[in-house]
């Protein structure tokens, strides 16, 4: 995202460059209307700053005038400043009306026109969000109209996107992937998927694949008769049988050793299965999903998985983003963990979020936890959460790793280069972020 300069001077273009450069704002520049009009037309542009005088004979601003109604057809929101070196007042009153930002006489003061320039991107920067959030907000109210959410929280986008994709594949009879990192949520999908389904009123059976050895998965799953192996003193019911009529969760399906895949792949083809021990074929009628944080192309080429069954599992897959991706997320499951009869501080909610939870909302719900039993007054502070990296008394403002070059850049680039949003990640004030980006050299134009 840049700000457009047009003007005739180059000398002026360049000056304007370096200026908002030095703040850290990226810019592009054009010399005619013509040539403005077109970038604009491209997009990526975040505001206009805009000469009134294109013509060495004229005063009369007429084609800035002309330009600026142009920009206000093309982009009615976009914010738009005017320079001119003949400033007019009432032609300035009624550009104003009209709509825009501001209007600056040249030579224009730096402090003013840049403290514009703040101040117009953040409030364009607040009013996108407010628009995205009311968005979101209509999106999520419709969405949890329409289907049964199962009480989940979120507020992320794309985790928004997850749970719209299995509200609409749930009611069709298909077997569906869930992939994600462990302690993401995928069994929540799940249950979501099944409390949509046309087998909601049935049980909703969840098995572990990776919490048992093999010998005593296959057991688990399709039953065993006594004597079918060592400890195996009476008849056992599998999960299958346990699932009959509803929905049968497979987690972690990459640890089904392969003689369970093959009985697997049969079951999925024809319904029926055998007990361990047992030549009696039984018939139940089950929805299988199943969920994964394996990479089951890879196993399958080393010949760990079989290829047909993955097929037979994945005809919608639902990818679940970890936390760390879905940091709109964070705050909402922090309080919904905690509860009404608790708050965070300040410095407690900046650690959340700075927090990479690699354990993803598994380990925020046991921090949250932690934080619950250790806290005074019903008061949440970083001290009581725990979190790797963030040693006991610690003040506000030194609650925060201090970020790195590496860091700062990343979250510039994740950012588009929008210096208050990278602030915003990065737990510091848009003028702090500036101080570290002129330590460190960094040019928000090559971040």
């Amino acid at each position: 995202m840049s700000i457009l300069i047009i003007d005739d001077n180059p000398a002026i273009a360049t000056a304007l460059d370096l200026l908002l450069g030095l703040e850290g704002y990226k810019t592009c520049a054009a010399t005619s209307p013509e040539e403005g009009l077109a970038m604009l037309s491209r997009g990526g542009i975040q505001l206009v700053i805009q000469d009134m005088n294109f013509s060495a004979d004229t005063t009369s601003g007429d084609e800035g005038i002309a330009l600026f109604k142009r920009i206000r057809d093309l982009e009615p929101d976009l914010p738009v400043i005017l320079l001119t070196a003949w400033t007019h007042l009432d032609q300035a009153v009624e550009l104003v009306k009209a709509g825009a930002a501001d209007y600056l006489g040249k030579p224009w003061d730096d402090a003013r026109l840049l403290t514009s320039v703040r101040n117009l991107l953040e409030l364009a920067d607040s009013n996108a969000r407010a628009a995205s959030l009311q968005v979101r907000d209509r999106g999520a109210q419709t969405l949890a109209q329409e289907y049964n959410l199962c009480g989940i929280v979120y507020a992320a986008a794309n985790t928004e996107r997850a749970l719209r994709l299995a509200c609409q594949v749930a009611k069709a009879d298909v077997a569906i992937l869930i992939t994600g990192p462990n302690g993401a949520g995928k069994e929540r999908i799940a249950e979501i998927v099944h409390a949509n389904s046309r087998v909601k009123d049935g049980p909703f059976v969840a098995v572990n694949c990776g919490a048992l050895p093999g010998d005593l998965l296959e057991a688990e799953l399709f039953g065993a008769e006594a004597g079918a192996y060592t400890g195996a003193t009476k008849v056992r019911e599998g999960r299958f049988e346990m699932a009959d009529r509803g929905t049968l969760f497979l987690d972690e399906i990459g640890n089904l050793p392969l003689a369970g895949q093959m009985k697997l792949l049969r079951f999925l083809e024809t319904g029926r299965f055998e007990r361990l021990g047992s030549n009696r074929t039984r018939e139940v009628k089950v929805r299988v999903l199943s969920a994964t944080n394996a990479d089951l192309p890879a196993m399958i080429r080393r010949g760990e998985f079989r290829e047909d069954l993955y097929y037979r599992l994945n005809v919608i897959e639902i990818k679940l983003p970890p936390l760390a991706e879905r940091r709109d997320d964070i705050l909402p499951l922090a309080v919904h963990f905690a509860g009404g009869g608790f708050v965070y501080s300040e410095g407690a909610r900046r650690a959340l979020l700075a927090h990479p939870w690699p354990g993803n909302v598994r380990e925020l719900k046991n921090a949250v936890v932690r934080a619950m039993l250790l806290a005074s007054n019903a008061r949440i502070d970083v001290d009581d959460l725990g979190l790797p990296g963030m040693p006991p008394a610690m003040n506000a403002e030194a609650q925060l790793r201090e970020p790195s070059r590496d860091d700062i850049e990343t979250e510039l680039r994740r950012a588009g280069g929008i210096v208050a949003e990278a602030a915003a990640a990065l737990g510091l004030s848009r003028q702090a972020l500036y101080r570290r980006m002129e330590k460190y050299g960094i040019d928000v134009r090559r971040s």
